[in-house]
């Protein structure tokens, strides 16, 4: 079994039921969480299906793309309020980060979530985005224990 993006033990076990519907989120948490994973997977329809209205002023298919194009690093959950079970709206806070273009993105945010129809849907969010640039020969960020000039430069 391969290990869950958003940090669960197994993609099988965690977030790939939410994906394929057969087991959808229980808490606003483990929404966020299968959202991220979907980014990492470029899965356009989940996110779409699991949020109030676009982010973003691109279709879906460009997000997949972009999600895609992207190297998708961690998942950091800092915070949540509510969003249990019998509760009608949470909050999460958490930075995913990602490497892109020799840079390392960390988008913290803060994001609000409503069940609907039995449903937690991403309501909104205002990323803040923090952009480091990765050095050479500074060891990959990925995790792979080469230097980032002969992994992801």
């Amino acid at each position: 079994m391969t290990a869950c993006p958003c940090g669960g033990p197994s993609y099988e076990t965690c977030c790939g039921p939410r994906h394929d519907r057969s087991h959808p989120a229980e808490t606003a948490e483990a929404l966020m969480r299968s959202r991220y994973t979907a980014f990492t997977r470029g899965d356009a329809l989940y996110l779409r299906d699991t949020q109030l209205a676009p982010t973003r002023n691109e279709s879906w298919e460009e997000t997949a793309r972009w999600a895609k194009s992207v190297t998708w690093l961690s998942l950091e959950l800092h915070d949540r309020e509510r969003g249990l079970p019998g509760d009608d709206a949470g909050v999460v806070e958490f930075t995913a980060r990602y490497l892109e273009d020799g840079t390392i993105f960390g988008l913290h945010e803060r994001s609000t979530f409503t069940l609907r129809e039995s449903r937690w849907i991403y309501d909104a969010g205002k990323p803040d985005v923090t952009k480091t640039k990765v050095e050479r020969n500074a060891p990959c960020p990925c995790g792979s224990g080469k230097k980032f000039k002969a992994c992801h430069a």
